[in-house]
């Protein structure tokens, strides 16, 4: 097992590690919209939120030797499924084809009270 912790990531709210690579998968911790130079949530909406979580999730494959291309399951946590269509939209834009395996649910609660966040399981 390899531990991933990016630098350019925001540091983790709790005692886990951003990434995990066991064989030739990484784990990725479920990221949220925080931004990485202040540790702040991003201001907006779920479009602004899901593509911080993007690019949060980025930062981790890249640290793990890994990429978007190469995510195999998706799990998307959003605070209200009224919202389905905004981060659907942003989804499509980081995955627009070869689509992985997702579920997505609506969650009662998500740390720090955001609109998404989402965990992804990649082949490195």
């Amino acid at each position: 097992m390899k531990i991933v912790q990016p630098i350019k990531s925001p540091k983790p709210a709790g005692p886990y590690n951003h990434g995990v690579i066991s064989g030739n998968l990484v784990f990725c911790a479920g990221q949220i919209p925080l931004d990485p130079s202040t540790g702040n949530v991003v201001p907006g909406g779920i479009e602004e939120q899901t593509t911080r979580v993007f690019e949060n999730i980025k930062l981790v494959l890249a640290d793990a030797g890994s990429s978007i291309e190469k995510i195999v399951k998706v799990t998307v946590y959003l605070k209200d499924l009224n919202d389905f269509a905004g981060m659907n939209k942003i989804y499509s834009q980081y995955i627009p084809a070869n689509f992985p395996a997702r579920s997505t649910l609506q969650v009662a609660r998500i740390p720090k009270d955001v609109l998404v966040e989402i965990e992804v399981i990649a082949e490195v």
